[in-house]
């Protein structure tokens, strides 16, 4: 889009369009906001969605190798061996998407899924370290068992634990809210996760990869609290993995970018207005203290509601909960052994490294994609590191993370605030959206953009997909 235009709009059609009264106006197109903006638009609202940055995404976006290298190293040109702008779509904020998680929902629900084309994750590993034996190497790096077959198969347990971790699998898979005879005598709300542990005897190394790489928890908080998400969590994870084998994670091909795009074309469709490049200066407030209007220059749209992302909200509606550290790393082979269901070098992969294996508070997440993604040039990797710093030296608290990948051609750093909403978005109409969490994966994100349908319209979004939805 040119300078402050709306898909492509004249400048005088632009000035009519800010003019307008709009139901909602929503400001930065990160996922969740796009998300927002197309069902708000599907539902019969009047959207006017702007973005001060020229291309959509905001932090969500994917980035071609010019701008990747504007964005961290301004002034300076990529190494011509590194490929076209075109072969290059690297993601700032690395998730990988849950098949049976609530963003496919959500996808297949909006039809959204028919804008893109998705390839599933070879594999999911865990970091635990084991020593070296008689006959083999240290090992750092372990398929997590997704099947009853792998479990027996994995290193992570010895012969006696495997039949327990079977059971519990087995808890896992036949657990039904509504049928208590599947819950074994378990109360999802009285009972903490540990007793569960406890009941079916699994080891701390056990409970140490099913917490972190299976119901994706990134510290053992979850550990005596009520059992029932956890389980939901376990289960997901489980049934995710059925749908493609090998991993329960699946990623768009052209990166993660296009899940924005996707749903800006649904509100545009809807007859929802886009400005690219639209700078936004502040929101005013009528006498009854509610929001009433967008800033942008010496123009005001006029609206009843605001949604926007943290960098877009006065400082007062959100507060700092800490910091995430991501390392892009772009490598020139796959992270040494990875591998995919055929047992050839793994195309894409995520790694969990457990807070417990470093004795640090939070996990480390690593996300490797490539260019059987089409994020990449030929035989390149785009492997990113992340966490929650915990020290006054980030870069040395990924290290042994950044040890698993092999040679690294190319280090970018980036640090960022955790920014969550503290305002009552029912007493002014100013709805905000919280930064991203250094998690592999979409779920949470999805869970607040559910709640805050809920709050926005007080009733929960249907997310029951029909079969004409799954032909999607």
């Amino acid at each position: 889009a040119q300078a402050g235009t709306s898909l492509g709009v004249g400048v005088a059609q632009l000035k009519e369009d800010m003019d307008e009264e709009y139901d909602v106006i929503v400001c930065g197109t990160g996922l969740k906001e796009c998300i927002l903006s197309g069902l708000l638009s599907v539902h019969g609202k009047k959207v006017l969605h702007l973005d001060r940055n020229p291309y959509y995404g905001g932090e969500c976006a994917s980035l071609n190798i010019t701008n990747l290298w504007q964005k961290f190293r301004p002034g300076t040109e990529p190494p011509k061996e590194l490929g076209p702008n075109r072969e290059w779509n690297v993601d700032l904020i690395p998730k990988f998407i849950m098949a049976s998680g609530d963003l496919v929902k959500i996808l297949l629900k909006t039809k959204v899924s028919r804008y893109l084309e998705w390839r599933s994750c070879d594999g999911s590993y865990v970091y635990q370290y084991q020593e070296a034996g008689l006959f083999s190497g240290a090992k750092y790096i372990h398929k997590v068992p997704a099947t009853g077959t792998e479990g027996m198969k994995s290193p992570l347990m010895g012969l006696l634990e495997k039949p327990r971790f079977i059971n519990f699998v087995q808890f896992i898979m036949g657990w039904e809210d509504a049928d208590e005879k599947s819950h074994q005598g378990i109360d999802p709300r009285r009972h903490t996760m540990a007793q569960v542990y406890q009941k079916f005897g699994l080891q701390e190394s056990t409970v140490d990869f099913v917490g972190h790489a299976v119901a994706l928890h990134s510290n053992d908080d979850y550990f005596n609290k009520a059992c029932g998400p956890t389980i939901q969590r376990c289960k997901l994870y489980l049934e995710s993995v059925l749908q493609y084998g090998g991993s329960p994670f699946i990623y768009p091909i052209y990166g993660l970018g296009g899940l924005p795009e996707g749903f800006s074309r649904l509100a545009a469709i809807h007859r929802g207005t886009y400005m690219l490049n639209k700078g936004v200066d502040g929101f005013v407030y009528g006498d009854d203290g509610r929001v009433c209007g967008v800033k942008s220059g010496d123009e005001v749209a006029k609206c009843k509601m605001v949604i926007c992302d943290p960098s877009y909200a006065e400082p007062n509606r959100t507060q700092v909960q800490g910091q995430i550290i991501r390392a892009i790393c772009i490598l020139g082979a796959p992270i040494p052994d990875t591998k995919n269901q055929e047992g050839k070098p793994a195309m894409s992969c995520q790694i969990i490294l457990p807070q417990k294996q470093l004795k640090r508070k939070n996990d480390i997440y690593v996300m490797m994609i490539s260019h059987a993604h089409c994020i990449a040039a030929k035989d390149k990797y785009v492997a990113i590191v992340s966490t929650v710093i915990e020290t006054p030296n980030p870069e040395k608290e990924i290290e042994p993370a950044l040890k698993l990948l092999g040679p690294i051609l190319q280090k970018f750093i980036q640090t960022s605030e955790v920014r969550v909403p503290v305002t009552d978005p029912s007493k002014d109409g100013v709805f905000v959206t919280a930064s991203y969490d250094p998690s592999s994966h979409f779920e949470d994100a999805s869970t607040e953009v559910l709640r805050m349908w809920k709050d926005i319209t007080g009733e929960a979004l249907d997310l029951t997909v029909t079969p004409d939805d799954e032909d999607q």
